[in-house]
């Protein structure tokens, strides 16, 4: 099937395996891909001992790391390769050792080349850990072309 035949939600979650497949980082965090469409993604964490620094809360690297993932399903999409620009996050209440965290990422605003997207990422109980805020700019080349040459 071509991209011209896919829905948009199948592209992206073609965009999403086609990814996930070589991010090798967000693998080794226990990350998990659990929804993906257009402008949007969803992926879980737990929160491992070895991801808690010296006051007994999950490291904000890690955090961080988590919405960045989101973001980078979300803002690629649409098979376009884009990558960060910048982003920000606030921390809102510490998540500890045993959590299972979800990130949810949502499309803001896509024009030309840039795009925002908003994280959310909470806890197994819903609280809210934190929130992030990224732009993405279009680079050349698409997602899925990468798949095929590294084949």
């Amino acid at each position: 099937m071509t991209e011209l035949q896919r829905t948009p939600d199948e592209l992206a979650q073609a965009c999403a395996a086609a990814m996930f497949s070589r991010d090798q980082a967000s693998q080794a965090l226990g990350i998990r891909l659990r929804s993906t469409g257009a402008g949007q993604a969803r992926l879980s964490m737990p929160v491992r001992a070895d991801m808690i620094q010296g006051h007994g809360t999950c490291h904000g690297g890690f955090l961080f790391a988590l919405a960045d993932s989101a973001f980078a399903f979300a803002c690629n999409s649409y098979d376009e390769a884009t990558v960060a620009l910048g982003c920000s996050i606030d921390y809102v209440a510490p998540a500890l050792c045993g959590d299972v965290l979800t990130a949810s990422a949502a499309e803001m605003s896509r024009k030309g080349r840039t795009g925002l997207y908003d994280v959310r990422i909470e806890n197994q109980r819903g609280e809210l850990i934190a929130l992030f805020h990224g732009k993405s700019y279009k680079v050349r080349g698409t997602v899925l072309a990468q798949e095929t040459a590294n084949d």
